[in-house]
């Protein structure tokens, strides 16, 4: 017999025998000067029949399929409502089919033998739990002491796992929460301390080894507040992620508890979507990711994956980055239907025979892109090469083949572009809305505009890092430097569900909530690693000191990027933080002519040449007459404001 055999027969043996002193009990309260003999002979002939009876209706309702030492109240509801059901049952036969001649069940005996088996039942439960979470004297350490941020369902969840594992190894010395009702009161029998306004001085009281944030729902300031008044005390803090993740599956709290990172301080509320009802337009499909190695286009086929395409078609001229991906995929997630091609998107006979003719896709995400700027300020003819022909061959040949629908990973750098990267994307977005909005032309075309992602490769917050572990200085282009972030994930879930929304040849930008500074950025950076950060000017100086220099704007380089122009309208769409963008489209056969200008000009190496002719491009489009529009592309592209302001400007 298993070991979890062997604990449910316990559970089973253990219920047995409190439905049989409960049937005793229940006639010996009865009768206090003795049970008369007739009486007697009922409960000897009946208690086998009981206990069969019971014990039976006890498995028919699940009693032991529960852990004891997890017992909850909905587990005690359950069994009460079990309990009764087997009680009326056993009374019932009892009294119809009494073995005992002109002999009938008392009353009495069967409400107090009710009222009995519940209490034993309970209490057994309880006392089971009980036992198995008292600390184990001379085998759990100590552990470090912690004060817990947030006496919630959370901060209850992590304190009940404290006390009972030895994994963990942390000792509650108090809550922190700002419901002003649970102060001084005893959660788990840990004391709630007060508010978190009280914080700094319950670090400096207390000497706790940490802080835990155990509220999922915390802002990024009041993380904030909690990392400030923790490290002032140099108070290492650590957080839970959300309570979903906690409770789903096996609970590993060990593995939960992390150490606070600057995505959690940055004060920007985390987009919530139901990925599996918005991308299911994916499923049973062939799906195609370009630039299926890099940080968005990894994303994408993590996430497209759960949905269940068809067939996942991963696209990049990365081996390295392109087999990782793969590995991950068939290997650690058991999505045996990715498959990789070692493929550059500006090979164009290789794109149509190796994974057009050959796939027939019939959703694409293109997320191939240079996307670096200062490298790309010093590669201009790689940066066109890459972006603007890669795009405008991969979106032609989905428009050959009909695609469904086509999906280009914009940039807010597309938004009145200083540099060439940005240029570039520009142009990438108008070959897409050139094409959206051709009637011969099935697929529908969109892109997507946002800001940075937080951790993507060769972004700030990875050279930041690796500057703070070498001890500084960290380099901030300018102390007013501003930029839009959003987490790898969240940036990538609202892609796939404005491939879903997305009209003919659309624009959708991505709302990124509030610019954050990029020495602020840098400051919450050097605090979380538990160094001091020293700004230019500042005249203390310490042992943990990492200095902060700014370096100057590079080339191009805008101080506050932007997510629409001047001459963009902004419309909403189904999902609050997804805007669509409204502007009269460039005219197709003059972006036709100017990119077979700048492509030949590329394939010369005329790097000047073509920095020259990017800019006029940019600087200078020609748009078609908004009154020229048919009237069908006018009512899908633009929404009721921006109809009205192209009806004035006309």
């Amino acid at each position: 017999m298993t070991g979890l055999g062997r604990s449910r027969f316990l559970q089973v043996l253990t219920d047995a025998g409190i439905v049989a002193l409960s049937w005793f009990l229940a006639f010996q309260l009865r009768f206090d000067h003795g049970i008369p003999v007739y009486y007697d002979t009922l409960l000897r002939r009946t208690i086998l029949l009981v206990v069969a009876i019971k014990t039976a209706v006890f498995l028919l309702f699940g009693f032991h399929r529960r852990w004891w030492r997890y017992v909850s109240v909905r587990d005690m509801w359950s069994a009460a409502r079990g309990v009764v059901v087997a009680s009326l049952v056993a009374d019932v036969t009892v009294y119809l089919a009494s073995p005992v001649h002109d002999v009938r069940l008392p009353r009495s005996i069967a409400v107090t033998d009710l009222l009995l088996t519940l209490a034993f039942v309970a209490g057994a439960r309880l006392l089971a739990r009980t036992l198995m979470e008292r600390p184990r004297m001379g085998v759990v350490a100590r552990g470090k002491e912690v004060i817990v941020v947030g006496a919630g369902d959370a901060g209850r969840l992590i304190v009940q796992e404290m006390q009972r594992s030895r994994l963990l190894a942390y000792t509650p010395i108090g809550f922190v929460d700002d419901d002003e009702r649970k102060r001084n009161t005893r959660i788990l029998g840990v004391r709630v301390l007060g508010t978190m306004a009280e914080l700094p001085r319950f670090v400096r009281e207390y000497k706790p080894d940490e802080v835990l944030i155990a509220i999922p729902s915390a802002s990024g300031e009041m993380r904030r507040r909690v990392v400030e008044a923790a490290q002032s005390a140099d108070v290492p803090v650590k957080t839970l992620p959300g309570l979903y993740e906690l409770i789903s599956g096996d609970l590993d709290l060990a593995g939960q508890i992390r150490p606070v990172q600057v995505e959690d301080v940055l004060g920007r509320e985390q987009v919530e979507v139901d990925f599996d009802t918005v991308a299911a337009y994916l499923k049973g499909q062939t799906v195609l990711v370009t630039g299926a190695g890099g940080s968005i286009g990894a994303e994408l086929c993590r996430q497209i994956a759960r949905v269940g395409p068809t067939r996942l078609i991963l696209v990049d001229n990365a081996e390295t980055s392109l087999f990782d991906i793969e590995r991950e995929l068939v290997d650690e997630r058991d999505f045996t239907a990715a498959v990789p091609k070692l493929v550059d998107v500006r090979n164009q006979k290789a794109l149509r025979r190796e994974v057009f003719e050959k796939y027939r896709p019939t959703v694409v995400f293109h997320a191939a892109a240079y996307k670096h700027v200062p490298l790309m300020e010093t590669h201009p003819l790689e940066s066109v090469r890459n972006n603007v022909v890669g795009t405008r061959i991969v979106a032609e040949l989905a428009a050959e083949f009909a695609v469904d629908r086509f999906v280009l990973i914009s940039t807010d750098k597309a938004v009145n572009p200083k540099t060439v990267m940005g240029q570039s994307k520009a142009l990438c977005e108008w070959i897409i809305e050139s094409l959206g909005h051709r009637r011969d032309v099935p697929t529908r075309f969109v892109a997507v505009r946002f800001g940075n992602v937080l951790n993507s490769s060769g972004s700030v917050i990875p050279t930041f890092r690796r500057q703070i572990e070498r001890g500084g200085p960290v380099t901030v282009t300018h102390p007013e430097m501003t930029r839009f972030f959003m987490t790898i994930p969240e940036a990538v879930s609202l892609v796939v569900q404005a491939g879903a929304i997305g009209g003919r040849g659309q624009i959708f930008v991505l709302d990124m909530g509030d610019p954050v500074k990029i020495v602020d950025l840098a400051t919450n950076m050097v605090r979380l690693s538990g160094h001091d950060p020293r700004l230019p000017g500042d005249t203390h100086t310490g042992p943990r000191d990492v200095r902060i220099v700014f370096t100057g704007s590079r080339p191009g380089e805008k101080i506050h990027e932007q997510l629409w122009s001047g001459d963009e309208s902004v419309g909403e769409t189904e999902h609050p933080k997804i805007k669509r963008l409204s502007r009269p489209p460039v005219d197709a056969v003059w972006l036709t002519d100017q990119l077979r200008e700048l492509e030949a000009l590329a394939d010369e190496g005329d790097t000047l040449e073509v920095v020259a002719k990017l800019g006029a491009i940019v600087r200078e489009p020609k748009r078609e007459a908004v009154t020229a529009m048919p009237a069908d592309r006018r009512r899908t592209e633009a929404s009721p404001r921006t109809a009205d302001e192209r009806s004035a400007s006309s």
